[in-house]
C-alpha cells in the first residue's frame, strides 16, 4: 500500500508514468467511466477548500467511485476532540482511499501511520500540497512538452505558499532548472529550501520587483498573499497588493512565457491578463482533475 505525502514520493520515472496516464484519460476520459465502479473516496477536509476539494471528488465520480467525507472540521468529530490517528480508523472502515486536508504541519504523515488505506496529502498547514503540485507538474508538461532546461519564477507569499515548497522540491530533480524567487523581505523563500539548492548546485535569485526579471522568465507562478496564515491585519493588508501582474507587464514577457497560478487569486492577477493565450491557470485546474483521476487508480492499483 502507497501513500503520497510529498512530491518526492514518487521517481521522476513514476510521474511520467502517471503523466501519461494522465494524457490518456484527457484524450478519452471515458474510457476511464467504470475504472473504479464500486470504490469510495473520503475526502477529510478539516480547512476551507473549494479547487481541491472539488478536483478530487469530481476525479473519484469521472472514475465511476463514489464520495464522502467532511468540508469542515466543525462538521466532524474534530469538534469534539476526536484525533486525526482516530478519524482515519474509522474512515478506513468506510472507504478505500482517503484525501486529507489540515491545517498543521505533518498530519497527513500522521494519518497515514494509522491508516489501513491509502492516504492523499491533500495540503498540510504550510507545509506540503503534493497533488498541486502533480498539478503543476503535468501542466508544465503539457504546455512545454518537457520538465527541464527553463527559468522559472515564483512570485508572490514564498514563505507560507505549500504550493511552492512543493513545486521547487520537485523541480529540483530536473535538469538545467533555474528558480527566480519574486518577493518583499517578509515573505522571501525559507531559508531551509535555499540551503537545499545550495547543496545541490541549483542555480537561484531573488529579486524584489517582477519587473526586474520578467523578460527572462519561461514560466510565472503566481501566488496570492494568504490572510490566513497571518497573525495580524495590518501586515497581510501592507502585503496583499505588492505584486499585481496586468497587461502592461505581460507585453515584457516572453512571447511563449506561460503563467500559472494555484488558484484562488485575489488581486495579484487582473482580469484582463485572462484573456492572454500566455495565462494558463485555468487550463491548469483542469489538468488537476486528470492528474487526480490517475493518482487514485495508482494508488488503488487499478492503472
Amino acid at each position: 500500500m502507497r501513500h503520497l505525502l510529498t512530491p518526492l514520493d514518487f521517481t521522476t520515472g513514476e510521474l511520467d508514468d502517471l503523466f501519461d496516464l494522465a494524457g490518456s484519460i484527457e484524450k478519452d476520459r471515458s474510457a476511464f467511466s467504470h475504472v473504479c465502479s464500486g470504490k469510495k473516496l473520503a475526502t477529510c477536509f478539516y480547512e476551507p477548500s473549494t479547487r481541491t476539494r472539488l478536483s478530487f471528488e469530481s476525479a473519484m465520480l469521472n472514475l465511476g467511485g463514489s464520495v464522502l467525507g467532511f468540508a469542515d472540521a466543525q462538521s466532524s468529530s474534530a469538534a469534539k476532540g476526536e484525533t486525526v490517528a482516530d478519524t482515519i480508523r474509522v474512515i478506513s472502515c468506510f472507504a478505500d482511499i482517503c484525501a486529507i486536508r489540515h491545517p498543521k504541519e505533518g498530519s497527513a504523515r500522521v494519518a497515514a501511520e494509522f491508516s489501513s488505506i491509502p492516504v492523499i496529502n491533500a495540503g498540510d498547514g504550510g507545509h506540503h500540497h503534493p497533488t498541486q503540485t502533480l498539478t503543476d507538474l503535468l501542466t508544465i508538461r503539457s504546455l512545454k512538452g518537457r520538465l527541464n532546461d527553463f527559468t522559472i519564477g515564483l512570485c508572490g507569499d514564498l514563505k507560507f505558499g505549500r504550493t511552492v515548497h512543493s513545486l521547487i522540491h520537485a523541480m529540483s530533480r530536473y535538469d538545467n532548472i533555474r528558480f527566480v524567487f519574486i518577493s518583499p523581505p517578509e515573505l522571501k523563500v525559507p531559508d531551509y529550501i535555499t540551503q537545499s539548492l545550495n547543496e545541490k548546485g541549483i542555480p537561484y535569485e531573488e529579486v524584489i520587483k517582477l519587473e526586474d526579471c520578467l523578460e527572462r522568465l519561461d514560466l510565472l507562478y503566481m501566488t496570492r498573499v494568504q490572510k490566513e496564515r497571518f497573525f495580524n491585519e495590518e501586515d497581510y493588508i501592507r502585503l496583499r497588493s505588492f505584486y499585481i501582474l496586468d497587461g502592461e507587464k505581460m507585453k515584457m514577457a516572453k512571447d511563449d512565457m506561460f503563467v500559472l497560478h494555484p488558484l484562488p487569486r485575489v488581486s495579484e492577477i487582473a482580469p484582463e491578463v485572462d484573456n492572454d493565450r500566455r495565462a494558463a491557470y485555468f487550463r491548469q485546474v483542469q489538468y488537476g482533475v486528470y492528474v487526480r483521476m490517475a493518482l487514485i487508480m495508482t494508488l488503488l492499483e487499478l492503472a
